[in-house]
């Protein structure tokens, strides 16, 4: 389960790393990607930024407390926010009425709800 909980937070990681683009493209720019990126109309430029920044900050928490030994218990914690994160994302889309590019957003709601199960509980850095 360890291993699992390890592959998990480092495609959550990944997926993070790469959201968190926001912070360096502009608004404009993320809108005309296509449909599923016109959520980024609602948000202002410092609106977006702060999520890119929050989802960098997710990136770091799920994996260097862990691999630097240095209070691993922020593990869970980041994925806990990542919980948040994607709760808020789910809201969005809702409103917006784009149910089809959900899927997406709950899966990743899934797998950092599992992160931050396994490392509170079964698989803890701190046993």
């Amino acid at each position: 389960m360890n291993v699992a909980l390890w592959i998990i937070a480092g495609l959550l990681a990944v997926v993070c790393l790469i959201g968190s683009a926001k912070m360096f493209v502009p608004r404009e720019r993320i809108a005309a990607v296509g449909a599923a990126a016109q959520w980024a109309d609602d948000f202002s430029p410092a609106g977006l930024k702060a999520i890119g920044a929050v989802e960098l900050l997710a990136a770091a928490g799920l994996i260097l407390p862990a691999v630097l030994d240095v209070a691993p218990v922020l593990v869970p914690l980041a994925a806990s926010g990542l919980v948040l994160l994607f709760l808020g994302a789910i809201t969005v889309r809702l409103r917006r009425g784009e149910r089809v590019t959900i899927t997406g957003d709950v899966i990743y709601l899934c797998l950092a709800a599992c992160v931050a199960w396994g490392r509170f509980g079964p698989e803890s850095f701190t046993s």
